[in-house]
């Protein structure tokens, strides 16, 4: 991936409006960097308003990446660039504006507690998602052993010998009925 991401950095290098960036997060100042934006993991793509960067969950591949950036990166609706947000956007902000910040912290930490519990429950429905399907597999199993344990093999195997010894005698027959010709 590294060489498709160093291509579009390159391309995006003189853009005054878009920035296509690597971030060593190894490094002191990088550290910090990828701690405010919550990377967890190595190769992390976030794209967006550089306050609230979003995780980017496409394909990886040059084509992939440079049809993203051309398509999502512009300025968007944000705070500082309110003029391009429509009126809904507009009243959201504002409406945050008025807040102090005391008020807005606890806001933003209440809706990120809600993310975690969101992320919390998502892992154990998988959880218990997984626990099912194994179990529905492991009765399965018990069935199918039951079926086989019943003779299967061995059903099938004298039927493989009828039908061999039906086309013998068919054969047999056909055999017959050609020297009966002759």
């Amino acid at each position: 991936m590294k060489p498709d991401w160093d291509r579009l950095m390159k391309d995006f290098e003189n853009d005054p409006t878009k920035l296509v960036a690597d971030v060593d997060c190894t490094t002191e100042d990088g550290e910090v960097l990828c701690q405010q934006h919550d990377v967890q993991g190595f190769p992390s793509l976030k794209w967006g308003d550089p306050s609230n960067l979003e995780e980017y969950n496409g394909g990886r591949e040059y084509e992939e990446l440079k049809a993203f950036a051309d398509e999502n990166l512009k300025p968007m609706c944000s705070v500082q660039n309110i003029d391009l947000c429509d009126e809904e956007q507009k009243s959201k902000i504002e409406e945050f504006q008025k807040l102090s910040e005391e008020e807005l912290s606890k806001i933003v930490t209440d809706e990120e507690v809600k993310l975690s519990a969101n992320e919390k429950q998502l892992e154990e429905d998988i959880e218990k998602l997984q626990a099912s399907y194994e179990n529905l597999m492991k009765e399965k199993d018990e069935k199918d052993k039951v079926i086989r344990d019943g003779g299967l093999g061995y059903m099938k195997a004298v039927l493989a010998s009828k039908q061999k010894a039906s086309l013998e005698a068919e054969d047999s027959a056909d055999d017959a009925s050609s020297s009966d010709e002759l």
